[in-house]
């Protein structure tokens, strides 16, 4: 790579993974969308296999499916989150795995029927820290918290800037666009997805926690 002074720049080092599901077919076809640019440094068909390799590797990114052994996507994102970036490539595109996979941790829900170019891009920018989800999920998320509010479960409410940013983020705009559309920084519009994201999660505990309590699983 050359920059515009005619010196070589140096080459950004491959984002590290640990890609995990029970079906090695599918691994097989992830890693082959990843392409240049990713280093799939281990693979795991359960949960207690993906955590020992985040132990063992450090990876900069988890890939792991919803439904597996062992606890599945849930009990890597809990275990894992943490340490590194977890994002949820599943089939499923119910409402109460995104929330709950939000809730354990994750970074990130894609769905598997995300294509190649849009899954890289994805989990790049997931790689560098933004939280990300296909925006067919974004307005299961805004529902959530129209229904918590609902619910006066003590959320605290999403501001109209949120709800701004998360309408557009549904409409499949990228962070630069949204910043387009709403004139402001893309950095900005990551912050407010982030903030997004971190209610939801505290959100999703307290609901779970109160669950347990009021069905005697504490």
């Amino acid at each position: 790579m050359v920059d515009t002074t005619g010196r070589a720049s140096p080459r950004r080092p491959p984002i590290r993974v640990v890609l995990v599901d029970d079906h090695p077919i599918w691994r097989d076809g992830v890693r082959a969308d990843l392409g240049s640019g990713f280093e799939v440094v281990a693979e795991a068909g359960s949960a207690a296999e993906a955590i020992a390799a985040v132990e063992v590797h450090a990876p900069d990114l988890v890939v792991c499916d919803l439904q597996m052994p062992g606890g599945g996507g849930l009990a890597v994102a809990e275990a894992c989150g943490e340490r590194t970036r977890v994002v949820v490539l599943s089939v499923s595109e119910q409402e109460r795995d995104l929330l709950d996979a939000v809730a354990a941790g994750a970074v990130g829900y894609l769905t598997k029927s995300t294509p190649g170019p849009e899954l890289r891009a994805q989990l790049l920018r997931a790689a560098a820290g933004e939280p990300v989800f296909s925006p067919s999920l974004a307005m299961l998320v805004l529902g959530e918290f129209r229904r918590m509010a609902r619910e006066a479960t003590g959320t605290q409410p999403l501001t109209v800037r949120e709800r701004e940013v998360l309408q557009h983020v549904a409409r499949g705009y990228t962070y630069r666009e949204v910043g387009e559309q709403l004139h402001i920084a893309p950095k900005t519009v990551e912050n407010h997805v982030r903030n997004i994201l971190d209610k939801l999660q505290l959100s999703r505990r307290q609901e779970l926690i109160r669950y347990a309590v009021e069905h005697g699983l504490e």
